[in-house]
């Protein structure tokens, strides 16, 4: 019998002396290790042995199964670093050539102003507060002195979650929210979705982003809300860009403006971009209505404030020359670039 394993290993040993792939290895490791190769059927043979007879020739299989085992896995290594050393003969990386430059990913005209203004209004002393875009009746409308019968809901009053819960027309409820939270003084800024039922077309979207700031304190003035919107509108638009106010009408501001900023795109002489006019609306605003500051619980005999909104869709156009407010929703990667 020991003749017998020395004459498989023996075997085995030639025959894979001979084999330089993997098919042949596989094909191989299978005669002599198989369910039905040569060691199987010497193992199927104990079972005819004497106990002590069979004992010692167990180990004897063992051991030749292990010895086999090890010879076609020390070949399979040496095929696999054959077939490496050939295949990094063969392949050549000329570490010379120029690479193709990797595509960065920018960030979206709108995020890209967004962060702009809010980063310069934070080294005025701004502070950022984030709301929701769901809201309820009372602090979407309410308290910004809009009641359910007043003439102003018509055009904001739309889309319901159930009769007291509404998705936010303006960001302006997160300012009521802080006014009720914190005491004068306050330098906030809220920013996010606003939604109205407005048709889509070139300059208007049911969804759009917006961007409001209010300030609560003492001695507060128009002059100061329009020195802080200036400096806003030369950050987006550049230092040259003069502004225009105008009386307006809100009913959370008393009084109320309108800002206009001189055409950047004609200099103020008229183009189809601001329709001949020399100028282009950016933002309403004014002094926070007493009956604003009062619902919150804020002296009015004490402290004044101010508030402002900018439709940050349209501002983006006006910045980056998108003359159609859906280019920057399509995905287009040339426009979507300008704001790198």
């Amino acid at each position: 019998m020991l003749e017998k394993l020395q004459e498989i290993l023996n075997s085995a040993k030639q025959t894979v002396a001979q084999i330089d792939d993997k098919v042949a290895l596989t094909q191989a490791s299978a005669t002599f290790l198989g369910k039905n190769g040569a060691l199987s059927g010497l193992m199927k043979g104990l079972r005819d042995m004497q106990p002590e007879e069979r004992r010692n020739m167990g180990e004897q299989l063992n051991e030749l199964r292990d010895t086999l085992i090890k010879l076609f896995e020390d070949k399979e290594a040496e095929i696999n670093h054959n077939l490496l050393e050939r295949k990094l003969s063969s392949e050549r990386v000329d570490v010379t050539i120029p690479v193709h430059p990797k595509e960065y990913g920018c960030m979206h005209p709108i995020e890209a102003l967004k962060k702009d203004i809010i980063d310069y209004l934070i080294t005025l002393g701004f502070e950022l507060k984030d709301g929701t875009d769901i809201e309820t009746d009372m602090y979407c409308f309410e308290k910004l002195n809009v009641p359910k019968e007043h003439p102003a809901r018509e055009m904001q009053d739309t889309f319901y979650i159930d009769s007291d819960t509404v998705l936010r027309t303006h960001t302006s409820a997160m300012q009521v929210r802080t006014m009720e939270a914190q005491t004068p003084p306050i330098k906030m800024i809220s920013a996010g979705n606003a939604y109205r039922i407005d048709e889509v077309d070139a300059t208007h979207s049911p969804i759009f982003q917006q961007l409001e700031i209010l300030v609560v304190d003492e001695h507060v003035t128009l002059a100061d809300l329009i020195g802080t919107l200036e400096g806003v509108v030369k950050k987006v638009l550049g230092e040259k860009t003069e502004i225009r106010v105008r009386p307006s009408y809100f009913p959370f501001t008393e009084p109320s403006v309108e800002i206009d900023a001189v055409c950047p795109k004609c200099g103020g002489k008229g183009c189809s971009t601001c329709g001949d006019t020399g100028v282009i609306e950016i933002l309403g605003a004014g002094m926070v209505h007493p009956n604003v500051l009062e619902g919150c619980g804020i002296d009015t005999a004490k402290y004044r404030g101010f508030a402002a909104g900018f439709g940050l869709d349209r501002l983006a156009m006006l910045k980056y020359g998108i003359e159609d407010l859906r280019d920057m929703y399509e995905n287009n990667i040339t426009l979507l670039k300008q704001s790198k």
